[in-house]
């Protein structure tokens, strides 16, 4: 941790430098030297760093490790599994590293924000930063189990905290972003009806059912959402269906080009194709599914992900949260009896027929499975299959790796993150 951290403190020093410094310099500015009239521009620098800073790897993570991707040339998902859950692994290291140099950031301007004069400005700023908090160190304790908990921004080592005290700061900083924000106004910033969905995703990660269902029929029933078309929620359309996203915009420069990774040359928007979906997603959709040619494609016998359409020419946007997720949290949450009817609903809406399983079971694999269609490429699918005890007989992974490894350059430059995860 410590490495990071200075990291961090060399590049604020030297902010002429780098195209993300240049671009947004309030966002390195040292808090005590904050004046009110900095704040928009260090609100930018901090949603810019959140969504930036991960890298674009960890926009999929969930896919890769979850069965949902391989690799071109390839029909092995447990191959690439294999080769990201190692301790070695460069895509397991940005993922934590990014994680940790985007908290900074937002550490970084909740302090500045806490001594801003009462007023919209600071509970705007104030909630922002509780939510990208939270935001953070719900991919954290879902994928490592026990990390470092830092609310304030330290250069000293700092050892794991347990997972239930994560938990605990995540639901923490999203009520308090619930309490201090504002209706949506803009998909593109973070929003009270935000900081609800991803508690709402929050609370069923953590097998609190009946309080995940609340929020998210709370967010159904307002008018301002519905769930819309694929065509209009991935192409980058007008849309009732989009809570909350990055806009991972080319004009600002960014870096998030997910779609290049998953075209080939063979396509006209072109790419590198990295990775490819999986084959039994490719037969995930039953006839009729209007999701299928927007999520997937196929040409000249090569199959790609369809859902990030700029190619090489650019970027697209990241959904973080929408009404579809809601509704199947609904669904999940209430069980069979209780849920049944949402599961439906967004069936539905995606041109199929109502279905009527008969046991719990049975129900709660249909709702695994339109998890599944709904979210491909959109990073839930480990965690999924984790949380409902699913990953080791559908992955055919060990028991241990459940949990990705702490990064082995991590661990040598701060003792007190040991022990390793198990068996890593």
């Amino acid at each position: 941790m410590k490495k990071i951290i200075y990291i961090l403190l060399t590049v604020a020093l030297a902010a002429s430098c780098g195209k993300m410094l240049n671009l947004y310099p309030h966002s390195a500015v040292a808090p005590d030297a904050v004046t009110e009239s900095d704040v928009p521009q260090l609100r930018v620098g901090m949603y810019w760093k959140v969504q930036e800073l991960p890298g674009r790897t960890s926009y999929i993570i969930e896919d890769m490790l979850g069965g949902n991707l391989t690799q071109k040339n390839s029909t092995s998902t447990i191959a690439l599994i294999n080769s990201i859950l190692n301790a070695q692994s460069g895509i397991v290291e940005d993922a934590w590293q990014g994680a940790y140099k985007a908290l900074y950031q937002v550490n970084n301007v909740y302090s500045v924000a806490e001594r801003l004069p009462q007023g919209d400005l600071r509970n705007q700023v104030l909630g922002e930063a509780c939510y990208f908090r939270a935001y953070i160190y719900l991919q954290l304790v879902t994928r490592w189990g026990d990390v470092p908990l830092l609310t304030k921004n330290t250069v000293d080592d700092v050892p794991r905290s347990p997972a239930a005290d994560v938990w605990t700061q995540i639901l923490k900083d999203l009520d308090k972003a619930i309490e201090l924000l504002g209706d949506n106004s803009d998909v593109y910033y973070v929003s009270q009806d935000a900081a609800k969905a991803l508690k709402a995703r929050a609370l069923l990660f953590m097998g609190r059912k009946a309080e995940a269902a609340v929020i998210a029929d709370e967010l159904i029933a307002l008018p301002r959402y519905e769930l819309d078309s694929f065509e209009h929620i991935f192409r980058a359309a007008s849309n009732k269906e989009t809570i909350f996203a990055f806009k991972c915009a080319t004009a600002d420069g960014s870096d998030i080009t997910l779609s290049n990774l998953f075209y080939s040359y063979n396509h006209p928007n072109k790419g590198t194709y990295s990775y490819m979906p999986a084959p039994d997603v490719m037969t995930l959709f039953e006839d009729g599914d209007n999701r299928k040619e927007i999520t997937v494609t196929t040409l000249d016998g090569l199959n790609f992900i369809n859902k990030y359409p700029s190619g090489q020419t650019g970027t697209d946007p990241f959904i973080v949260s929408r009404l579809a997720e809601m509704y199947l949290i609904s669904a999940e949450a209430k069980g069979v009896s209780g849920g049944l009817g949402r599961l439906n609903e967004l069936r539905g809406q995606r041109g199929l027929q109502p279905i009527y399983p008969m046991t719990e079971r049975a129900f709660q694999d249909a709702v695994m499975l339109e998890r599944r269609r709904e979210f491909v490429a959109e990073n839930l699918r480990f965690t999924d299959l984790v949380r409902t005890g699913r990953a080791v007989e559908e992955l055919g992974i060990q028991e241990y790796q459940q949990l990705l490894p702490l990064p082995e350059s991590e661990l040598q430059n701060n003792a007190l993150l040991k022990p390793q995860n198990p068996n890593y």
